[in-house]
């Protein structure tokens, strides 16, 4: 067991749950986003920056399609470009993706300690699931919740959806997070969220209540820099 377990009772509150952002945050998958939706766009005869990705990664299709294309896209062509986004998307992250350093020890320590767990993504469900198995986590968790229908993020539905699911208060739940528009979402939700540094600047994320570069810090040490 990991030295840390043995220590919990050092930590006078631990969360009940925690609430993970997926997409950047258990899985490095920024480049596999950008370069899916950079073909799929492009084939429809369209072009995406590196900047306005940037600037809205974190959110969910119906919410980021209409500013990449800088127009609302009918129906048929929104379903199209999300269609052909989102197979090329699971092709590329189950080649290309890599699980965050350390995050599967957190993981790991969380279920050593009775910690639920959940994610709370604003991916759809099929890429939760081809991420999570593909990658051997999907073990871990109590609840899967998909955003992708929700209001996107920095709304805190998605949030929300999953505390209530897991019928558990917002301040029982610890989220974990990579992106602004999470964060805020996060803390939205009246959550705590600790944010790790692997899509965006330490400027970009100071809403949370901690920044860290990775999980190779053991949770409870994470845990215990809350109180």
């Amino acid at each position: 067991m990991d030295s840390s377990i043995l220590r919990r009772n050092e930590l006078r509150h631990l969360p009940k749950a925690i609430l993970w952002d997926l997409d950047g945050t258990i899985i490095d998958s920024t480049e596999c986003h950008f370069e899916s939706w950079s073909q799929a766009l492009k084939s429809h005869g369209y072009t995406i920056t590196r900047e306005i990705f940037d600037a809205h990664y974190g959110r969910n299709t119906q919410s980021v399609l209409p500013l990449y294309l800088g127009f609302e896209p009918d129906p048929e062509l929104f379903e199209k470009i999300n269609i052909e986004k989102e197979e090329i998307f699971r092709d590329e992250v189950v080649k290309k993706g890599a699980m965050v350093p350390g995050v599967e020890s957190w993981m790991r320590s969380a279920n050593q300690l009775g910690i639920k767990q959940a994610i709370a993504s604003s991916s759809g469900m099929k890429n939760i699931t081809t991420m999570l198995s593909a990658f051997g986590l999907l073990g871990y968790f109590d609840l899967l919740v998909s955003g992708a229908n929700l209001p996107a993020k920095p709304e805190p539905d998605v949030f929300l959806e999953a505390a209530k699911l897991i019928e558990l208060s917002p301040a029982e739940c610890l989220v974990i997070e990579d992106s602004s528009a999470g964060v805020q979402a996060a803390k939205e939700a009246g959550m705590t969220c600790i944010a790790v540094l692997t899509s965006h600047t330490k400027s970009q994320l100071t809403a949370a209540d901690l920044l860290v570069d990775d999980f190779r810090t053991p949770l409870l040490d994470a845990i215990g820099n809350l109180a």
